[in-house]
């Protein structure tokens, strides 16, 4: 059976590890260790000395520590060299134009007259024998709504002309796509895509991975949410 003070050493050691979080520590852990192991010898009853195996097995528990902690410190490398290349990387899309999550589509008139919307895109699951397209404006009333045909899984994007059910120009301004998917007499899951142009990168920090700023209508989304790079 461990002696108290064994049992100080064992408490000491499990109590570091979350702490020891550099150099200077560890070595003040194995230290600490030492001089109590020390201590634990020279105060063993003599007719109950400490057996082989309790010694081992105290020696086994802060070569763990120790290991752990150089376990950890080259995982951090490495996460900061992961994090700094998606960094570079996606910094290579500033100025680019990409499909996100999203249903907003910006419509405005181009130097020559004629009205320009951004694009929108269509992400699904599986193929589809028809998707509809829905136009709305911002008071939820209906500019437009038309049938684009069959659509293959995957993402795929799509250009609004502009214009009303009617046939008229649409005034320029802010507006939503809906969309409707189906196969035969089934309905389709389909995510509706907007476009953005990036304007920034932001670096990963501890609450997740490498961020783009999509400007303040879209804010920042992360870079696995790119669906389609335009």
């Amino acid at each position: 059976m461990t002696s108290p003070i064994g049992s100080n050493v064992l408490n000491t050691i499990n109590a570091n590890p979350a702490s020891a979080s550099n150099a200077q520590q560890s070595d003040e852990l194995r230290n600490n260790f030492m001089t109590l192991l020390i201590t634990q010898m020279q105060n063993q009853d003599p007719l109950k000395p400490m057996e082989n195996h309790e010694m081992t097995s105290q020696l086994a528990q802060i070569n763990t520590v120790s290991g752990i902690e150089n376990l950890n410190q080259s995982l951090g490398d490495i996460t900061g060299q992961i994090n700094a290349g998606q960094t570079l990387q996606a910094s290579g899309l500033i100025g680019q134009g990409v499909l996100v999550p999203g249903s907003r589509v910006l419509l405005d008139e181009g130097a020559e007259g004629e009205m320009h919307a951004t694009p929108f895109g269509i992400e699904l699951g599986q193929s589809a024998d028809n998707v509809t397209v829905t136009i709305t404006n911002d008071a939820g009333q209906v500019v437009n709504r038309y049938d684009i045909g069959p659509v293959s899984a995957g993402v795929e994007s799509f250009t609004w002309d502009g214009l009303t059910s009617e046939g008229e120009r649409a005034v320029s301004g802010a507006y939503r796509v809906g969309i409707e998917a189906t196969s035969g007499e089934d309905a389709v899951e389909v995510e509706s895509l907007n476009y953005a142009v990036v304007s920034g990168v932001t670096p990963p920090d501890d609450n997740g991975g490498v961020r783009l700023d999509l400007g303040a209508i879209y804010g920042q989304v992360g870079l696995g949410q790119v669906k389609q790079i335009l």
